[in-house]
């Protein structure tokens, strides 16, 4: 794998307050992509009494949600990384075509097409770049969807890697997180708790997704798709998905 950086990038990443600042920015609640308005399964998941308070919570994202995150979203945030490293916007539109395969429930594809064309949408007018601008021109023409991964990949290619990968880590499982607080007993304290726990993970997790080759990726989880699929149906919903 091919990790090497231009003058200006490695000054830049030795340099935090250069990327650390528009991480924080994009990666916070207050950045309008949308997120709070998605469980992602769990809404569904707390109807069927999986996940009911703090500790099933946090056996959930432990057994669920982190090793999807290990074998399946860091791997091909990498690779959307490093394709927007390379300005190859040909290998990502592949990856976004790849991920899009994967969202096999309609309610969870849709969710992550949002989210992600929200916050390319976001980034044009505060960070706008040829590269985002070209690659929203390929979404226009069919050729991506714009999926929240590759947004991301794109988003971080300026950005060290592990830092990349650990902000999405804690994202995903703040995500849950936050949805939870609506849906279960557990107050903020209990999820400050279960993400305490959770990201203890996070070095394993993102060690493991570096090792991931692309003819390798994925992970299939049966129980929140059908989890997501029934949430479509529901007769009272309090999030999208």
């Amino acid at each position: 794998m091919d990790t090497s950086i231009d003058a200006a990038d490695a000054e830049s990443f030795r340099n935090p307050s250069a990327w650390l600042t528009f991480v924080l920015q994009t990666s916070d609640p207050l950045f309008p992509t949308g997120a709070y308005a998605h469980s992602l399964g769990l809404e569904e998941l707390v109807r069927l009494e999986i996940v009911g308070d703090e500790t099933g919570l946090s056996d959930f994202l432990k057994m669920q949600i982190i090793p999807a995150l290990a074998n399946h979203e860091l791997p091909y945030l990498r690779f959307a990384y490093e394709a927007a490293e390379r300005e190859d916007l040909d290998e990502l539109c592949a990856i976004d075509r790849e991920i899009h395969a994967w969202k096999i429930c309609r309610e969870l594809r849709e969710a992550s097409i949002s989210l992600g064309t929200r916050r390319l949408k976001m980034l044009l007018q505060i960070a706008p770049s040829p590269l985002l601008a070209q690659f929203e021109s390929r979404i226009d023409a069919h050729e991506a969807r714009g999926h929240q991964l590759t947004i991301c990949g794109l988003q971080f290619s300026k950005t060290p890697m592990d830092a990349a990968l650990a902000t999405y880590f804690y994202q995903t499982l703040a995500a849950f997180c936050s949805a939870a607080l609506k849906l279960i007993r557990i107050g903020q304290e209990g999820c400050q708790r279960v993400l305490s726990e959770c990201l203890c993970c996070a070095t394993e997790a993102i060690g493991h997704s570096l090792r991931v080759v692309r003819e390798d990726v994925g992970w299939f989880n049966p129980m929140i798709e059908i989890a997501a699929m029934r949430h479509e149906r529901a007769f009272e919903r309090l999030f999208i998905s």
